[in-house]
């Protein structure tokens, strides 16, 4: 609950595919007897950053609406959008949404620091 309301966290389909994959690795990491990479630093960082979304959802830096990338007001509609960092420099970038009963915190994108700056257009 966020000031009496419920925070829902839902991934886009493009987020929930790299979320899949990534628990994918995870698991069989975890049956070959791996108990420390990189993959589970990533995920464990994700499922860290859904709890905190959860309990704050403005837990995030906003994105200057004018550096909103298009692909997400075309294809989501969205006039928001927040990121946060993961570990390894990956990127989490999300909107939020709600009415007067709930907060949804909707995950657009979770990627590496170099398919994150393509998608915002920055130069190397």
């Amino acid at each position: 609950m966020y000031k009496n309301k419920e925070v829902i966290v839902k991934l886009s389909e493009e987020a929930a595919t790299v979320y899949d994959e990534l628990n994918k690795l995870v698991g069989q990491e975890k049956l070959k007897k791996i108990e420390s990479s990189f993959h589970q630093t990533l995920l464990r960082s994700i499922i860290r950053i859904k709890e905190l979304l959860r309990q704050n959802p403005f837990a995030g830096n906003q994105v200057s609406k004018r550096l909103i990338p298009g692909k997400y007001t075309l294809k989501y509609d969205i006039d928001n959008l927040w990121r946060i960092e993961l570990a390894g420099r990956w990127r989490l970038v999300y909107s939020i949404t709600g009415n007067q009963l709930e907060i949804i915190n909707f995950i657009l994108d979770i990627f590496d620091h170099r398919n994150y700056d393509k998608v915002f257009g920055y130069k190397h």
